[in-house]
C-alpha cells in the first residue's frame, strides 16, 4: 500500500467524519420527520445503483461479448461493491436514525446525500486511480460506521441521563 493510498483512505475517513458532523450540527430535519427521511435517504443510493445497472445493461445489449468489453469487469465489481454498501446502509441507517437522539433524521439525510459523491469517487477511482478508489470506499463505509457509532454513544448518553435524573 503506497503512502498516497493511505492518505486517500485518511481523507475518506475525514470526509466520513465531516458527514456525521454536518448531519448532527448543520442539517436540520425535525425529529417527527424520521420516517419520511428514512424513506428518502435511500434515493441517492438507489440512483447510484440504477446508473451502474444501466451501464451494465447497455454494455450487454451493445456488445456480442459484453464480459470482454473495456471496463466491463471493473463496472461489475463496482456494482457488486456498491450493493454491499447499500446492504450495510439498509441495516445500519434505520437504527442510526432512531438511536441518534435528536439528530437522527438529520444524520440519516446527510448520509443519503453524501453517499452519491463518495460512490462516484469510488467508481471513478476504480477506473483511473487507486487513491481515489480508496477515498471513495473509506468515505462511504466510514460515514455509515461513524454515524452508527455516534448514534450508539448518543443513545447510551441519553439513557444514562434518564437513569441519573
Amino acid at each position: 500500500m503506497t503512502p498516497r493510498v493511505v492518505l486517500a483512505g485518511a481523507a475518506g475517513c475525514l470526509w466520513a467524519a465531516g458527514v456525521v458532523w454536518a448531519g448532527v450540527r448543520l442539517v436540520e430535519v425535525p425529529v417527527f420527520a424520521l420516517l419520511p427521511t428514512l424513506a428518502s435517504a435511500f434515493i441517492g443510493p438507489g440512483l447510484v445503483l440504477a446508473l451502474l445497472i444501466l451501464v451494465q445493461s447497455l454494455r450487454r445489449r451493445a456488445n456480442d461479448a459484453p464480459e470482454t468489453a473495456p471496463g466491463a469487469k471493473t463496472d461489475a465489481q463496482v456494482l457488486h461493491d456498491t450493493l454491499e454498501q447499500v446492504a450495510l446502509a439498509l441495516c445500519l441507517w434505520p437504527p442510526t436514525g432512531y438511536l441518534a437522539t435528536g439528530a437522527g433524521p438529520s444524520l440519516v439525510a446527510a448520509l443519503g446525500v453524501a453517499f452519491v459523491p463518495a460512490r462516484l469517487a469510488y467508481w471513478t477511482g476504480c477506473r483511473v486511480s487507486a487513491p481515489l478508489r480508496t477515498f471513495g470506499f473509506a468515505a462511504t463505509f466510514g460515514a455509515t460506521l461513524f454515524a452508527f457509532g455516534f448514534a450508539v454513544v448518543s443513545a447510551f448518553g441519553f439513557a444514562a441521563g434518564l437513569a441519573n435524573g
